[in-house]
């Protein structure tokens, strides 16, 4: 198991466990590793959400909260660091990135950052409108990522392999692109179905796997917003 190859490791115990959102694949070892005396990082919405609870729109149900040995002990709003043995990470959040609740990490001296769900090299991005997520928040957090760290740098999704700054840079552009495009149709009040018909997800230089779903997403996120 993971908490097995974790204990493996020289020191033989978690220190801290950051979540970088709520989503239940990111926050399946909470209670383990919360039982065992690690400190659970994670963003103050983050927190709020594992402790009451929240509704899933497309299960047509309730995610019980955690129990509260798998609650974030440690919270924040903005941005924080900790230093851990002699290691020093840094924080912030992601507003509206991909959840309401995202955070990257950053290890300076590692160059290395963590960034959860809010790039996605080889996966459709995705964004939990319902949780508020949208993709302008998107675009802004990825511009607060790339003014992390310099040309070396290594970034780290939820889903897929390590990619450095040039594949940041290409996704921050795609979806850049992806916005204008949406900004026009959503004010001419067209939906999702228009916009897929129109073509907005031709020409961008990537393949989608679900775009009827995506555009989906995207579209209620910015009725959320542009309204």
């Amino acid at each position: 198991s993971v908490s097995q190859a974790l204990h493996a490791l020289p020191g033989g115990r978690v220190a801290a466990l950051f979540n970088t959102h709520w989503h239940p694949d990111q926050v399946g070892s909470n209670e383990a590793l919360g039982a065992a005396g690690a400190a659970i990082y994670a963003h103050a919405k983050t927190r709020q959400r594992l402790s009451t609870g929240y509704y899933l729109p497309t299960e047509d149900r309730y995610q019980p909260p955690l129990a509260p040995s798998g609650r974030p002990t440690q919270s924040f709003h903005a941005e924080g660091a900790v230093t851990i043995g002699n290691r020093r990470l840094e924080f912030g959040y992601l507003m509206e990135a991909h959840t309401d609740g995202d955070i990257y990490v950053f290890v300076p001296d590692l160059n290395i950052v963590a960034v959860g769900g809010v790039v996605s090299p080889v996966s459709d991005p995705e964004f939990d409108w319902f949780g508020g997520g949208w993709l302008g928040g998107r675009l802004d957090s990825l511009v607060r990522l790339l003014k992390l760290g310099d040309k070396s740098t290594r970034f780290v999704p939820s889903t897929g392999p390590v990619v450095g700054r040039a594949q940041v840079e290409a996704e921050q552009a795609m979806l850049m692109k992806l916005f204008d495009r949406m900004v026009e149709h959503v004010r001419l009040g067209e939906s999702a179905k228009n916009m897929l018909e129109a073509g907005v997800l031709d020409g961008l230089g990537r393949k989608f796997d679900d775009p009827g779903a995506l555009l989906y997403d995207l579209y209620k996120g910015f009725w959320a917003h542009h309204n």
